[in-house]
């Protein structure tokens, strides 16, 4: 395929799928899922032109958009998440409001941790998916993730709404 012409493929088939994984990863903010898939493109032109087109490119610029927010909500400074509150829980997903702080968090445990917890609360994923994902094994998965959302409880509860 003509270089010109694959470079407009792959955008057209990439762009709807990655604005809805930088909306979702940005809390619902327009502006910044806008920010990161801007940069995200603009990365992989970079990159690309040098080193060809990876054999996933929807993964690689989602791979990317998430380091990006990631980054973004790991510089945030708690006192910035004033007001914004969950509901106690951590499963399914959380209030846009609580977004911000959701990834605040996320950005301050460890990568794989992180991408475990996104994987089967933010994605859907199950078990095994990650556990073929990871190379680990369902049970190493169950594990990790009760230890990750431990600290993520850990991390959140100064923020975590008390029950009446």
């Amino acid at each position: 395929m003509e270089t010109e012409q694959r470079w407009i493929e792959t955008y057209r088939t990439t762009l709807t799928p990655l604005w809805a994984y930088a909306l979702r990863r940005a809390g619902g903010s327009r502006e910044l899922a806008e920010d990161a898939v801007q940069e995200a493109w603009l990365r992989a032109v970079d990159r690309w032109s040098a080193s060809g087109f990876p054999a996933e490119p929807l993964a690689w610029l989602q791979t990317v958009t998430r380091n990006l927010l990631a980054d973004h909500f790991r510089r945030a400074r708690p006192g910035s998440l004033e007001g914004a509150r969950l509901d106690g829980t951590l499963e399914g997903r959380a209030p846009d409001a609580a977004a911000p702080l959701l990834q605040w968090a996320l950005g301050r445990l460890p990568a794989r941790e992180a991408r475990l917890v996104e994987g089967y609360h933010l994605d859907g994923r199950d078990y095994a998916d990650l556990a073929r994902a990871e190379r680990l094994t369902v049970r190493a998965v169950e594990g990790r993730l009760r230890r990750a959302r431990e600290r993520l409880r850990r991390l959140l509860a100064p923020y975590l709404q008390e029950d009446p």
